[in-house]
């Protein structure tokens, strides 16, 4: 193995040596622990620590990297205390994730560094977030995140290369070719000749590189970073390396020819790099020795006190407190409310305008609310796909390209899991992001950056995800199994997000821009039939409406519908057609979290309670209504709690199908016999 000093000075040569070092001996005292089970698993990077170790020495310490199982070296390279870390990897409070994630699975925003989750390929996304804000703020920064060459087959890898070049973003992406992904060797895995070959097809550059080499990884990296800042544009490294132990120690390496390590056992990234500054009369025997002495020590010293960690005691009201972030901002309100206005730039025209309303269309009220956010929040960013000059789908942001620019009011690539992926990222530097879903059954090809990323990082180590995702959802135009979904249910099973759905202009503006407020992760559902079907006055001012808040619309005596979205329209037309039925009518508003001081006032006003949404009966949030009231107010009631909802089938094209499926066609069947109990 060759390695070239060139300008880098003796100072820094012995520093990466100690910091080459550092991971290995850690890593040697984890496979102990491991065998004598006071750790429960371990992922080892043994044999690959010159790429983590040195790509971190290239990167600025306030420079985002999103590291994987294996690049320990990116975590002890920030110098991100041992003890804590022994302390995460044990699984005690004390570490990083208050024991709720496990080895590297975890961040740190005091470090900069963002930890992945299992699937592999969702962190790449990230780093295009990161680096837009560092595009935005015009920074002279860039991000780098991590895969391996299995990883390179995930569609997340396609999407966050594709998102970052067509976006020309600081970033750079970084191949820890091993040779395998699990037991499934690289000939299983592509075809192509070299994974550094796939840049050209995204029009960004690449270079493939000795991964053990710590001296040339350290020296692209660091030409390459400032390639992308210089550029803008973003890079792919791909580094040969090996590993040398198995996925994790409980899979072995018997799938492993034995020639292969062998092979690689002289390459090893740290003992050559160490021979050559014995040869070169950087280092003296002596001084290795006192550099790993010192190391032991320290290692021993950080999993002592590592030791001294109290034991876990679970507090159910803290772990269900940290589901969400904290707002810490007051609520925008008109005046009149018992809250307080928030004082600020909108505080006077709140004031001034606050009894001035206009006649607005649903989906008007939709785009006041964007536009007012957008004055509001100069960190805030709207992305989707033809969201720009086009307006979206459904026009809701036409003109807004002229009011904010093209770097606020972002056409995306049809990449839906990159963009959320993207939106989090900016979440990491202080950004806030909207994306339009387009139509929210093209949800599930972004599914898992919402259901395992957006919803559980705040959970998993405290980052906030400051994102909302428009879902244009519901039937009733006639558009088919795959434009025509309510699919809210999918969502309100997954704690850490927060789920809306308003049915009229007002509650649609004011839950909007408190969705837009809210520091969490807001799954914002937009009743497509309603958008030009409906309208209301509307507030012009710059106001919220509490989320989690139901809204009480009729009183009645005889039943209580509870409800959302569309199903609101269909229980006033219901009511206005049978007067002979006195319907009390709760707008649920909010299906995550539900308002369960609502839904008891109704159903002790009535007894008798039909649930009706648009979702199919099974599995529907019907179904955990009523099982909430029949647990917690069954002496209130007088009849069983029925469910009124769509078919258990896919929702038709065929007008006729389409109504016939609707759970509006059944509403008076299910009325009928509530009044008969």
């Amino acid at each position: 193995m060759q390695f070239l000093q060139r300008d880098i000075p003796t100072v820094k040569l012995i520093e990466l040596y100690k910091n080459i070092l550092l991971p290995r001996m850690i890593e040697e005292k984890m496979l102990l622990l491991l065998r004598q089970g006071k750790i429960s698993k371990w992922f080892s990077g043994i044999g690959q620590e010159a790429i983590s170790v040195g790509a971190t020495a290239a990167m600025q310490q306030d420079e985002w990297m999103m590291p994987l199982h294996r690049n320990l070296g990116v975590f002890t390279g920030r110098k991100m205390p041992l003890h804590k870390l022994f302390m995460q990897w044990q699984g005690n409070k004390e570490g990083y994730s208050n024991g709720r994630e496990r080895s590297f699975h975890f961040g740190s925003k005091e470090h900069y560094v963002c930890g992945m989750i299992s699937h592999l390929g969702p962190q790449l996304a990230l780093a295009d977030g990161v680096a837009l804000a560092y595009k935005l703020k015009d920074q002279q920064k860039a991000s780098l995140a991590f895969t391996g060459d299995g990883g390179t087959s995930e569609g997340d890898f396609h999407e966050a290369l594709n998102t970052a070049a067509v976006w020309n973003l600081p970033v750079i992406f970084i191949i820890e070719n091993n040779g395998y992904g699990l037991s499934t060797p690289v000939n299983e895995q592509y075809r192509c000749k070299n994974l550094v070959d796939k840049a050209i097809g995204y029009g960004m550059e690449g270079v493939q590189i000795d991964g053990n080499n710590i001296l040339t990884v350290y020296d692209t990296i660091k030409g390459v970073r400032e390639y992308c800042i210089k550029h803008q544009k973003p890079y792919l490294i791909e580094c040969m390396t090996f590993r040398m132990r198995g996925h994790e120690e409980a899979s072995g390496t018997k799938y492993v020819p034995p020639h292969l390590f062998e092979q690689w056992e002289k390459k090893d990234p740290v003992h050559n790099f160490e021979a050559w500054l014995l040869s070169e009369n950087f280092l003296t025997q002596d001084e290795i020795n006192t550099i790993k002495s010192g190391i032991k020590i320290y290692i021993d010293s950080e999993l002592e006190l590592a030791s001294k960690a109290a034991a876990l005691v679970p507090d159910a009201k803290e772990e269900m407190n940290d589901v969400y972030a904290q707002r810490h901002t007051p609520l925008v309100v008109l005046p009149g409310n018992d809250s307080k206005i928030q004082k600020g730039r909108f505080a006077s025209r709140i004031e001034n305008s606050a009894t001035h309303t206009t006649e607005k269309k649903f989906i008007n009220a939709i785009s006041d609310a964007l536009k007012q956010s957008m004055q509001a929040h100069p960190n805030l960013i709207l992305m989707g796909q033809d969201i720009a000059e086009y307006g979206g789908a459904f026009k809701v942001t036409e003109g807004f390209v002229e009011l904010f620019g093209k770097d606020r009011v972002r056409n995306t690539p049809l990449c839906e899991s990159a963009i959320v992926g993207t939106a989090l990222g900016l979440s990491l530097e202080g950004y806030k992001a909207v994306m339009e879903m387009q139509f929210a059954d093209f949800v599930t090809v972004g599914f898992n950056q919402i259901i395992n990323n957006l919803a559980k990082i705040h959970y998993r180590w405290g980052q906030n995800a400051d994102v909302v995702i428009r879902m244009p959802a519901g039937g009733g135009v006639g558009a088919g199994p795959f434009h025509s979904q309510t699919n809210e249910a999918w969502f309100t099973h997954t704690p850490g997000l927060k789920v809306v759905y308003p049915s009229s202009p007002e509650d649609a503006k004011g839950l909007l821009i408190a969705a837009i407020n809210d520091p969490n992760p807001v799954m914002f559902f937009e009743h497509k039939a309603l958008y030009r079907s409906i309208s209301s006055p509307v507030p012009d001012a710059y106001f919220e409406i509490e989320i989690g808040k139901a809204k009480h619309i009729q009183q009645g005596q005889d039943i209580s519908i509870i409800t959302y979205g569309a199903g609101v329209h269909w229980a006033l037309d219901y009511a206005k057609n049978h007067p002979e039925v006195s319907i009390d009518l709760l707008d649920l508003r909010t299906l995550l979290p539900l308002d369960y001081d609502a839904i008891k006032a109704t159903v002790s006003r009535t007894g008798k309670i039909i649930v009706l949404h648009e979702d199919s009966l099974t599995g529907g949030i019907g179904g955990e209504i009523a099982a909430w009231i029949g647990e917690n107010c069954f002496d209130l009631l007088d009849a069983p709690v029925l469910r009124c909802a769509s078919m258990d089938t896919p929702i038709p094209f065929n007008v006729a199908l389409e109504k016939n499926y609707m759970a509006y066609s059944r509403l008076h069947a299910v009325i009928s016999k509530l009044m008969q109990y």
